[in-house]
Formats: structure tokens, sequence, C-alpha cells
């Protein structure tokens, strides 16, 4: 016997109505996991300078939202937190450095993929009393996240000395909100509440800091070494006198919770140089490392992923004078369209150079000082007694001519040790890279892109 029709009928009405919110909340879901509440919002935030309420504080904050933002598009949130006596203006402007050295230089070089803050602490330091300056982290983010499109899989936050130590309290009690730290000479100086979850760390110190030993860095690192399931070692560090790094990533970690640890021949300082004793935040190899650590992670919060480093316009190829020390850029050939390119973002002495498909990543990313072109912490070298026809490389920086390169007017770039040109041997991606008789040729005019 068939059923009647109107019991039929409520049948199919509520199979519809079951249907239709498995739809909704399928689909509530996922616009939930791709960003946080900002997304599709029409921001009321701009960049610059705001004031918010925090444990009953007017507190401040710096805030920089991309050039080309996009409100359905979640992206990676970065926090640059400033040393003692330092402020908010330093990191965010890049102080003596410029721009290149804004946000520990990861501002230039994520090229508009991130949202960064510069927060400004209590009497120019971190004290975080019953974890004050947490909170403040906590209401930022709230602010901002409610407004911008933030993807919450892909925070993170990095400080120098002071700054450190507020970076690593944030590691310990806030592992399952920020994806990973950096901790650029730092110190148990702001608490530590938690500490026993896993999260990735990255830190880097001077061997001869004064200011804070690096024993204390190193104490900082093992409890994120411990808690990631790293295998426990002894890293390799440099020695006295060599002004150079070693940095090595620990083997048997947690998948997805990497330590890596970076020690440098010189003292309290973020931004030191191979080479010498001084620091520089626009020929430092510290923010190309430090971009490299944090780029790996991609986003887990759904269909709509953080956007990857977009290559910028390129430039139009025309004769220019020697770029400013200040300056980072990348160095395109012209008959190619290509860049000079450290395969697979090798750095050990006598990587042989290629061009690539021009991008923004840190192996194609130069600066120029002292007559000097630098890249992931060496220097573009010919080598000794270099005939033409020879590849260059990279090698640990000095003074030697055949580190001396000079800009020409007519677009070529010439080796001090030989009057050599640098040169292309082909167009195609992994075309060598070489010194050459100079012809004034397409294949060795170069451009700053």
């Amino acid at each position: 016997m068939s059923k009647p029709r109107f019991i039929r009928g409520a049948m199919a009405l509520v199979a519809s109505l079951v249907l239709l919110a498995a739809h909704l909340a399928m689909n509530s879901g996922s616009a939930a996991a791709a960003g946080t509440s900002g997304c599709g919002k029409t921001p009321t935030l701009t960049s610059g300078t705001h004031t918010i309420q925090s444990s009953g504080k007017n507190r401040q904050f710096i805030l920089r939202i991309p050039a080309n933002y996009n409100n359905t598009t979640p992206y990676r949130l970065m926090f640059g937190i400033h040393w003692l006596n330092g402020t908010m203006n330093d990191v965010d402007s890049g102080g003596g450095s410029g721009s290149s050295w804004s946000y520990y230089g990861q501002r230039q070089l994520a090229n508009n993929t991130a949202i960064f803050i510069s927060p400004q602490g209590l009497n120019n330091g971190w004290a975080n009393s019953n974890g004050e300056d947490v909170t403040l982290f906590d209401d930022i983010m709230q602010r901002v996240e409610a407004d911008l499109c933030v993807d919450p899989s892909l925070r993170f936050a990095m400080g120098f000395s002071y700054g450190g130590g507020m970076s690593y309290s944030l590691a310990c009690s806030r592992a399952n909100v920020f994806r990973a730290v950096a901790v650029f000479a730092g110190a148990q100086l702001s608490g530590c509440n938690g500490g026993s979850q896993p999260i990735a760390y990255m830190g880097l110190h001077g061997i001869t800091d004064n200011v804070l030993n690096i024993s204390q860095g190193r104490s900082l690192r093992d409890r994120f070494v411990r808690n990631n399931g790293c295998t426990a070692q002894n890293p390799p560090e440099p020695g006295s006198g060599s002004r150079s790094h070693v940095v090595t990533a620990y083997s048997g970690c947690r998948a997805g919770y990497p330590v890596v640890w970076a020690a440098y021949d010189n003292g309290h300082t973020p931004a030191p140089v191979d080479g010498t004793y001084t620091e520089n935040g626009a020929q430092t190899w510290t923010k190309n490392e430090v971009w490299k650590f944090f780029s790996q992670f991609q986003s887990t919060s759904g269909p709509n992923p953080s956007p990857s480093p977009s290559p910028s316009p390129s430039a139009t190829p025309s004769p220019t004078p020697s770029p400013s020390p200040s300056t980072s850029f990348r160095l395109r050939n012209e008959a190619a369209g290509r860049c000079v390119d450290s395969p697979n973002s090798a750095s050990a002495n006598g990587t042989l150079l290629q061009i690539y498909d021009c991008h923004t990543n840190p192996n194609q990313v130069f600066s120029y000082g002292s007559g000097r072109l630098q890249t992931l912490g060496k220097c573009l070298d010919s080598p000794t007694n270099a005939g033409s026809g020879t590849r260059v490389q990279l090698w640990d920086c000095h003074t030697n001519n055949n580190q001396q390169w000079t800009f020409n007017s007519n677009g070529t770039v010439t080796s001090g040790a030989n009057n050599l040109c640098l040169n292309v041997t082909g167009t195609g991606n992994s075309a060598t890279v070489t010194v050459a008789s100079c012809n004034g040729q397409a294949t060795q005019r170069w451009t700053r892109a």
C-alpha cells in the first residue's frame, strides 16, 4: 500500500531541509576555516599608528597593510617586537638601515603578502607584568583580525633582545596561536607561562654577545628542541675570529615543528655582517634566513591559502648607476629576462651561480655595499686569476679585488680583479653566469629589478 500523499510530501520537505542545513554547515565551516572574521569586509583600519585599550591602559601599535590588499585573501600576520629602549617606530622604519630592515627585513621580503604589526612596550620594554603584554598581543589580534583578512594558521612573531624575550614568551604561552617565532639574541626576560607545547622555533645569537650571553639563547632553544621532539645535539658554532655564521636545522623534529639555530661570530646585534664585526640591516644575512624559515609554512586553514610571494614587475632595462648600500634588488639580465640565482638557495663556498625566472625569494636578492654584491650571507666572487669564461661563485666576503664590482653607465658590471664583465652564456633557465671579455651586448647588460 502506498503512503498518503501528505506524508510523502512532509518526508520530502524534511529531507530537503536536512540537505540545506548540511550545505550551509559545510559552507560556514569552510568560510570560518579559510580566514578570520575580517575576511570579506571593507576594512576600517589603515596603515599607521593605532591606540588600543588593554589591561586598563592605553597602548599603541603600528599597522602595515599590503599595498594591494584584497579582503578575500587571508594574509600572513607578522609581529615585529622592539628591543629595550627601542620603539615600534624603530622596527617599522628599519632605523638607520631603512626600508630594507623594516620588521627585521621581513616586510621587504614578504613583498605585500603579509600584514605587519609593531606594538609599543611599556617604558620601551617588555616586563610583561602579570601577563599584560601577552594580553596586549591578544587584544591587537582580536581587533585587527575582526577588520582584516588574516590566515589564522600563519601568525608569526620576531624580536631582538628584550623583543626576543617577548617572542619567546609568546612561544611559551601562545604556541597554539602562533605558527613560528624567531628570537634574535634573546633570553628569558618576559616570562614563560606554559612552555610545554611545540611551536616552530628559530634562535639567532652571537658568540661574543656581552649583553645576553649566548648560553641564555641556547637555553631558550633547548626548551623547544625538547617540546618539538628533535634529536638533542650541540650544533656547530663559528670560531672566534672567523667573522662568519653557522645555521643548523635540527633533525628528528615532529613534522611541522622545526627548530633552527643560527650562531654568528659577532656581539649583541640582530644584523651581523659576515667578514666584519659591524652590523647593517641592509647587508645582513639574518633577514634572509628568517624569511626562509617563516616562508616555508603554508596555510592549513581551508580552501583559500595564504598568498605566496610574487615577483615585482620587472624594471625596464636601462643603464643605471651603482645601487646605494641600503638597496636590495635582483640582477636581471637584459638578453635573458631572467635573474642571477643561487641554485636551491645554496650558500656554501664555491656555489656556482645561474640565471633563472625572476622571483622574490632570498636566493635572488642582492645588496650592494663597499663594492661587494652580497646574497645569502656570501659575496659574488670571481675566482682568483679567472679568465674569460670562468663561472662566478659565492664565497665568504672579503675585501680583495675579485669581490669588487662596478656598475657601469652602459649597463655592464665589471670585476675589479680583471676588468671582465658579468656575462650569461645563454638565455634559458639554468644558463651559467660567468665573467667574460666586455662587449657591451645584451648578455652583459644588467638592471636592478
